[in-house]
């Protein structure tokens, strides 16, 4: 009763206070515009707008960063489908499929297939996040170093895989690039320079967002200002809402990648990214036959998978970050911020310290999604019409973006220059038939993968290989999963003919 008496008290607060409605519905409106302008993402959209709060009472403060970030995980979406930019890393999967849609006319059922994905994705972590606290807090638990380590090599493994386009070898080659560019800095174990060669800024280690606007903005100018075509998007996308029968028939996949994105955000340093490719490639092995040979040339269905993966994500981050208080990921760590700026720790003790707060986040999350639902609906057209512009036009104007975005991270010109040197190495690698989306990946993923095998490294340094296997069974099965990836990957290509046998 204690506790259904909680959440009864944060709902009436939740409605009788439209001033809470209007910060939520304002962070949602910039969340999706900041997540659709392109090469940006929800980290560094937490980040910045995280300065609006420190006026805001307590429970503004939280709907207003929940509405950013629920926000920010669809906008990326909008770019990626319309002009082959990723607003956010996790919308690379969509951009992969959108954008083949919005070149055959179907841009609108593409958005309003993202919009819906997103709009379940929320709903499904949610709900399996109330449902089963327990369950997900004690399997992300059982991740350690090893565990972590293999996780994080095996969503490059997957993204190699899957975004080759049957040569897995330059997919894994282009992640293991982006690994070394993550491996520049400081070693996070004994504090070592690493590819530094005496530089300070190149001591700091090199940020993945300038990388990623470099290779997915300043890399897509380059490649298309030279064609003569204009923008193959029409002004007026058509028809944009899928119809329930269309999305009836995803609901299998929807509900299976609702739990993959849920589990992965549970698991602290994932990232909605990992979940986003790993509901990608699991959704590409189990679709039919008819379904998968659509995959890589515009699917409705690899969408959905994508979408509702990492929006799924959104409720799954929070249980770490408000049980343990480990964030889930970067963006719900500027939430943990937010909650520090006005006093609250959170963990173990939040139900103690703090009644009912949990609850009132749960239904914030649920407010925001229904905000961003209606807000990505009526923004759709306008950002249409900006990117339906003719790409000899639209794309010097992206430009300066791509140089504010990456000096913005960290207000360092070096930034800058990583963002100008990946551009014009992220072209040259499109020229060679490399994928760009294996490499990002890497620079993502790299310090995990550094820090946990090295830490693991060093607890396994007394144990022999067969003890290791034997006590960290969990790792074990990561081990062979990631495995049978690279088998898999090979066998497939020698079947395609790509490698000889």
């Amino acid at each position: 009763m204690a506790v259904w008496a909680q959440i009864q008290e944060q709902l009436w607060i939740i409605l009788s206070s439209p001033w809470l409605w209007v910060a939520c519905l304002a962070g949602v409106t910039l969340g999706i515009l900041w997540g659709a302008l392109p090469g940006l993402s929800t980290t560094m959209a937490m980040t910045l707008l995280l300065g609006l709060t420190v006026g805001l009472s307590q429970q503004a403060a939280i709907m207003f960063m929940l509405g950013v970030y629920t926000g920010s995980v669809f906008g990326g979406a909008i770019s990626a489908v319309l002009i082959n930019i990723p607003g956010t890393p996790d919308a690379v999967p969509t951009m992969i499929e959108g954008h083949a849609l919005a070149q055959r006319g179907e841009a609108g059922l593409a958005l309003g297939t993202a919009i819906s994905a997103s709009f379940l994705g929320n709903w499904v972590g949610i709900l399996l996040l109330v449902a089963f606290i327990p369950a997900v807090l004690f399997f992300a638990l059982q991740f350690r170093s090893w565990e972590m380590f293999l996780l994080a090599l095996w969503g490059i493994t997957i993204c190699g895989s899957m975004a080759s386009r049957g040569d897995p070898l330059k997919g894994w080659i282009s992640g293991f690039i982006g690994l070394l560019v993550a491996y520049v800095g400081l070693d996070p174990i004994y504090g070592v320079p690493r590819f530094t060669f005496d530089s300070f800024n190149l001591a700091n280690g090199i940020s993945f967002i300038p990388v990623l606007i470099g290779l997915f903005g300043l890399a897509e100018i380059l490649r298309v200002l030279p064609q003569k075509d204009p923008a193959s998007i029409p002004s007026d996308v058509g028809r944009v809402l899928p119809s329930l029968r269309a999305l009836a028939g995803y609901a299998r996949a929807s509900l299976r990648s609702g739990v993959i994105g849920t589990v992965i955000g549970a698991i602290p340093g994932a990232g909605a990214n990992v979940a986003s490719f790993f509901s990608y490639d699991v959704g590409r092995r189990r679709a039919s036959p008819e379904e998968r040979a659509r995959w890589g040339k515009g699917s409705y269905e690899a969408i959905v998978c994508s979408e509702v993966a990492n929006n799924a994500n959104i409720g799954g981050s929070m249980l770490p970050t408000l049980a343990l208080g480990i964030p889930g990921n970067a963006a719900a760590a500027a939430i943990l911020a937010a909650l520090e700026l006005k006093n609250v720790v959170v963990g173990p003790l939040i139900q103690v310290e703090n009644p009912g707060l949990i609850f009132y986040i749960y239904i914030g999350l649920i407010v925001a999604n229904f905000f961003m639902y209606g807000m990505a609906i009526a923004l759709i057209k306008p950002c249409v019409k900006l990117f339906s512009l003719p790409k000899t036009l639209l794309m010097p104007l992206i430009l300066p973006i791509c140089v504010l975005g990456a000096f913005a991270v960290n207000l360092n010109y070096f930034d800058v220059y990583v963002m100008l040197i990946s551009g014009f190495a992220g072209y040259v690698l499109h020229r060679l038939g490399f994928p760009l989306a294996p490499l990002v990946l890497g620079v993502i993923l790299g310090p995990l993968i550094d820090e946990n095998l090295r830490r693991a490294l060093l607890v396994f340094e007394d144990a022999g290989i067969l003890s290791v296997l034997w006590d960290r069974k969990l790792g074990t099965v990561l081990l062979v999963i990631v495995l049978y990836t690279f088998y898999d990957g090979i066998a497939g290509a020698r079947r395609a003919g790509r490698i000889a046998t």
